[in-house]
């Protein structure tokens, strides 16, 4: 008898890429890489690629805590994940992060978007409709680690600011704006205002390439003087910045190393997120099957391009560990020392919330104080730097050490119909705020929630209803 050319590892659920419809779903090793088999009655046989590192992955699967529940859920379970999103009391993780979408209207019109967003859609929200959603955080959440301002492009909004106020006076403990930046370039006062919002403030700047080809490809214009205008006006006021990279093979992934290296050249940028495209929204010359990246390769692109971090240094986010992962580091003048790797594994499996506590861990708290410690003692220097982005955890360091002295890189992976894993979602920490206030994992409510498509997934719920008990 001949054997099955791969090796069965696991077994979920999917959707059918085409319907999305449930269906069963074998997680299989083959040749280095993990794939996803699920076939659908109606649609046949797909093979999706999930990983290209079997043994991250691995390691992922074992990188898990328990996870943290919402102060409330708003919606029941009836017909199962991924269609009772709301929150239902069947997801496993609350809200590290929620969007809050403003407006539907953008300046540009990227070949990539999510939302299809652009100058043809002129729908703002209402102070009255931003005000809810805001309290619908609060309500889930009592104290949201972190709430997005997002769009459509934020900044364009007429009552922008006024929504940034509105955000402040609630407990939020950090706030983020996610922009492209256009406004931020071209207006200077603009710039300088951002600053008042300051500490607990943050933007999340679109920063995809270097280069004019990947930006007119992904954006549809060269914004290369944009991006370093915009950057110019956030140094010259120290506003807390992440650049924000969507990540397209064949296009900017060769780019990576060398956005690390530019980033780190900038004061005002506290890190880089990757994102690999999520198959939602707007999709020009996207094929999935050609053009998609998963986190496996972003890393390993990372840590083929860059010599900051070596493979201990970025690893698996516990709260969701399929579909994030980090590395920090620390910034001392013009040397950048990686710090992930100095902490136990252990300590980010069993630390309360997502806090390491530097004097549980005697390596990384003697390393800290080597580092910062020059004029301070550890019983006078202590002091708590605020949670820095998703899922990264707070460090209690001496009090030397800053903000602006912290580097951290973040791949995050959206799932899409392709590759999405109804196990996995179920960790997701990402959300985003249903203008009807329910809170909704930001992969599930790209794939049914927004706009038209929960049309589609009315359809859907139709069909399992004589099915229901």
């Amino acid at each position: 008898m001949s054997d099955r050319p791969y090796l069965y590892y696991e077994l979920t659920n999917s959707v059918c890429t085409t319907c999305y419809r449930k269906v069963e779903a074998k997680i299989v090793l083959q040749d280095d890489r993990v794939y996803m088999h699920k076939r659908c009655p109606h649609h046949g046989f797909e093979k999706v690629l999930i990983s290209t590192d079997v043994e991250y992955y691995k390691r992922s699967r074992l990188t898990l805590k328990p996870g943290q529940l919402p102060v409330k859920f708003n919606t029941p379970i009836k017909y199962g994940c991924p269609y009772d999103c709301g929150l239902c009391p069947d997801h496993e993780q609350h809200s590290c992060l929620t969007l809050v979408e403003i407006t539907d209207a953008c300046n540009l019109t990227c070949p990539v978007c999510y939302a299809e967003s652009g100058p043809h859609r002129q729908t703002h929200r209402s102070m009255e409709q931003v005000e809810f959603m805001l309290d619908c955080v609060v309500r889930n959440e009592k104290e949201p680690d972190i709430v997005q301002i997002s769009g459509g492009e934020p900044t364009i909004h007429p009552q922008f600011f006024e929504i940034l106020d509105a955000a402040k006076r609630r407990p939020i403990k950090h706030l983020m704006v996610n922009t492209n930046g256009i406004r931020i370039a071209q207006e200077p006062d603009f710039a300088k205002r951002l600053k008042d919002y300051m500490p607990g403030f943050e933007l999340y700047l679109q920063f995809d390439s270097l280069e004019e080809g990947p930006l007119r490809e992904l954006r549809g214009a060269d914004l290369r003087r944009i991006r370093l205008q915009a950057l110019e006006n956030l140094n010259k006021h120290n506003i807390s910045t992440t650049l924000v990279v969507t990540v397209k093979k064949g296009s900017n992934d060769r780019e990576l190393g060398r956005i690390i290296d530019f980033a780190l050249k900038q004061p005002c940028v506290r890190g880089v997120t990757f994102q690999p495209i999520q198959a939602a929204g707007r999709l020009e010359n996207f094929d999935p099957a050609r053009d998609r990246l998963t986190l496996a390769e972003v890393r390993q692109n990372i840590l083929s391009q860059s010599d900051l971090f070596k493979p201990e240094d970025i690893i698996p986010v516990p709260c969701h560990p399929d579909c994030l992962a980090m590395g920090y580091a620390l910034k001392l003048g013009a040397k950048v020392v990686p710090l992930t790797s100095m902490i136990d594994p252990k300590v980010l499996l069993q630390g309360e919330g997502n806090t390491i506590v530097y004097e549980r861990d005697p390596k990384l708290r003697d390393h800290v104080f080597k580092l910062f410690s020059t004029s301070h003692s550890p019983e006078s220097a202590m002091t708590s730097l605020k949670q820095l982005l998703c899922c990264l955890p707070m460090v209690h360091v001496p009090e030397s050490m800053t903000y602006d002295k912290v580097f951290r890189v973040l791949i995050i992976q959206f799932m899409d119909a392709q590759n999405f894993d109804v196990r996995s979602v179920k960790k997701s920490c990402i959300h985003i705020v249903h203008p009807d206030g329910r809170i909704i994992p930001f992969d599930t409510f790209n794939m049914f929630y927004r706009d038209a498509k929960e049309q589609l997934l009315e359809k859907l719920k139709a069909e399992m209803e004589p099915t229901l008990v």
